[in-house]
């Protein structure tokens, strides 16, 4: 059935089933290239073999012209723990700043309604692609990010770094979405027909460069394992079995291996519709995930302009020389580390050395 967001208001108990489906490729055809990916045609697939009576969420992250991305994330865990906020407040919604499609497509609540999650996605050059490792560098939050922004005054590095180191701080940095399941399809073309009889790119002038006995992985699922390992990491269970890669294509032009082919000329609608009937036996079996205490679905972001503008003066304060007394920028400073006193900080290093 439809996902009915109300149904995260019912005890649960009363709720149905719920999973979550993502297209992790950047392809659509509402952009360059004009054609749809086939981690979309596998997501639809999907959502019509599991179970009709569970509510069956998706979502489909590739690029569509003029429709806002996934902004970065800002890695404000590296600076304290307690600065990185569950939901990410870096970014907010409807934002005409930098609007930023994770709050604009409410997935923090998506994915925290859902009791499963489903990730599709291609493997480009070794790697997911770049819309899915936005979203999950963005999700970094769900690992023991503060759910108390109001006690850091929404983004105040000085606070953050004190509250980490606060009794109060163990209460608070839970896994916020721990108990679920997390099941992983990647794919990937195999080189397609650009390889030599050698695994060799043809080419490749300096075939030395390129040992075929020594690329990155064994088994090309491994691409996907930073995101597996995030998910363990934060209590959410990937089983081996969910965690699959097919490949296909191999030795025939990119443009002999759209979606088209793949639903009549390979084997993989029926390798695919296997690895469905497996998520569906066993998120099935383990039932639904119960809630956690802090949740991103029914969250109501504060205001915070007055926090805002105080950030700001910190901004001009630290721009002109003069950051807070003791805080990372003021050490740094005085040790000559990172030398970035401007009051234009979107200028560029490339700017800056270029200019007269």
């Amino acid at each position: 059935m439809k996902p009915n967001d109300d149904s995260g208001k019912l005890p649960t108990s009363e709720r149905p089933f719920r999973v979550l489906i993502i297209s992790g490729s950047d392809r659509r055809q509402y952009n360059c290239p004009g054609v749809d990916s086939k981690s979309r045609t596998l997501m639809l697939r999907m959502a019509e073999l599991l179970p009709q009576e569970w509510e069956i969420d998706y979502e489909d992250l590739g690029n569509v012209f003029g429709r806002e991305q996934i902004q970065s994330c800002n890695a404000c865990v590296s600076t304290a723990m307690a600065l990185c906020v569950w939901p990410c407040n870096c970014y907010e919604k409807n934002s005409g700043f930098e609007p930023d499609l994770m709050w604009n497509l409410d997935l923090y609540a998506r994915l925290d309604l859902a009791d499963a999650w489903a990730i599709i996605g291609p493997i480009n050059w070794y790697a997911p692609s770049s819309n899915l490792k936005l979203m999950f560098d963005r999700l970094v939050c769900m690992n023991g990010g503060n759910p108390r922004e109001d006690l850091i005054e929404h983004k105040d590095a000085e606070f953050a770094k004190t509250l980490e180191h606060s009794p109060a701080w163990k209460e608070l940095s839970v896994n916020h979405l721990e108990g679920r399941t997390a099941g992983f399809f990647c794919y990937g073309d195999g080189g397609a027909d650009e390889l030599d009889e050698h695994g060799r790119p043809k080419l490749l002038r300096h075939k030395d460069y390129f040992d075929p006995e020594k690329e990155p992985f064994e088994n090309e699922r491994d691409a996907y394992a930073p995101f597996v390992w995030q998910c363990r990491y934060g209590g959410i269970e990937v089983p081996n079995n969910l965690w699959r890669y097919v490949e296909f294509g191999k030795g025939k032009k990119y443009s002999e291996n759209q979606a088209e082919h793949m639903a009549t000329q390979t084997n993989v609608f029926a390798d695919f519709d296997a690895w469905c009937g497996e998520f569906a036996s066993f998120v099935g079996a383990k039932g639904k995930v119960e809630p956690g205490k802090f949740r991103a679905y029914g969250y109501q972001p504060p205001g915070h302009l007055k926090k805002d503008l105080k950030a700001k003066w910190r901004e001009i304060r630290t721009g002109l020389g003069y950051p807070p007394a003791g805080s990372s920028p003021h050490i740094q400073e005085k040790l000559g580390l990172n030398k970035d006193l401007t009051l234009t900080p979107k200028k560029s290093e490339g700017e800056k050395l270029r200019e007269k």
